[in-house]
């Protein structure tokens, strides 16, 4: 990516070397004209009215023609390390969060049966305990004794029933049996009409993990454009670092669907 900026040392430059700058002055006069004046600049990397505050210093100075000095302006421009740390960090955030929404996606697949017991598909199962929700495993101890069914041990044998009937209610495709003991419940194999059922709950938690990460990019391009309102990016540079967030974000997409691809190769086994 190539990022333009102002060097140090043509910032340190005196008001001469800006010969490209255009001020309008009253007729007569050095002064400056009661409207706002523009500095266009020939390396294109940003354009400031009076008054605007960017990086490093650099005064612009004016005589009258009584010898009275007015000061113009404060220009400071970006460097570019300055440019590169807050593209980093910027960048560093976003795939923190589009690692977040991964592992949330991760989780609701996990919850989506298939034709194998596995623990976490009572993950987001909540019992009604004492009059709190609480997560099941909080209260209960799951076990696979084999790749076909779950066995579940409540600390607290009373609410055996209780468990029970949240697990109906979840509807994920199974049944509980209380032996008044433990609660055994068996896995089915997987039937066409399942799979496809299971396909399309599949295709939705993994479109809800795309929305995620395009909702993380967005952010970051925000944060771009509040730099580029502060004059602390130019348009260019602002478009630069978007391109390299939409290389990421590219990524994380392609990750969602080798996810998504993985969960749906069920082995024929437990079909």
């Amino acid at each position: 990516m190539a990022l333009r900026a102002v060097s140090p040392a043509m910032a340190a430059s005196p008001p001469c070397a800006l010969s490209s700058a255009r001020i309008p002055q009253r007729p007569g006069c050095g002064c400056l004209s009661d409207r706002s004046s523009l500095l266009s600049f020939s390396t294109n990397f940003m354009n400031l009215h009076s008054g605007a505050v960017g990086f490093f210093s650099v005064p612009l100075v004016l005589q009258h023609s009584d010898k009275r000095r007015v000061v113009l302006a404060v220009l400071r421009h970006a460097t570019i390390e300055e440019i590169e740390a807050e593209k980093t960090i910027i960048e560093e955030q976003a795939k923190e969060k589009m690692e977040k929404a991964l592992e949330t996606m991760q989780t609701n697949f996990n919850t989506v049966r298939t034709g194998r017991a596995n623990p976490s598909m009572l993950d987001r199962i909540e019992v009604e305990y004492y009059g709190t929700p609480v997560n099941l495993k909080s209260i209960a101890q799951i076990n696979t004794p084999d790749a076909s069914s779950l066995l579940i041990q409540p600390f607290d044998k009373s609410c055996l029933k209780l468990i029970e009937k949240a697990i109906v209610a979840a509807n994920i495709g199974v049944t509980p049996s209380n032996d008044g003991e433990v609660i055994r419940v068996t896995v089915p194999p997987l039937t066409s009409d399942r799979r496809k059922e299971m396909a399309k709950t599949v295709a939705k938690l993994s479109e809800e993990g795309k929305v995620a990460i395009r909702n993380i990019r967005r952010d970051a391009i925000k944060a771009y454009d509040k730099l580029e309102k502060e004059k602390k990016l130019s348009e260019d540079n602002k478009k630069d670092l978007s391109a390299d967030l939409q290389k990421i974000t590219d990524e994380y997409m392609k990750k969602v669907e080798s996810l998504q691809k993985a969960k749906e190769q069920v082995p024929r086994s437990f079909h």
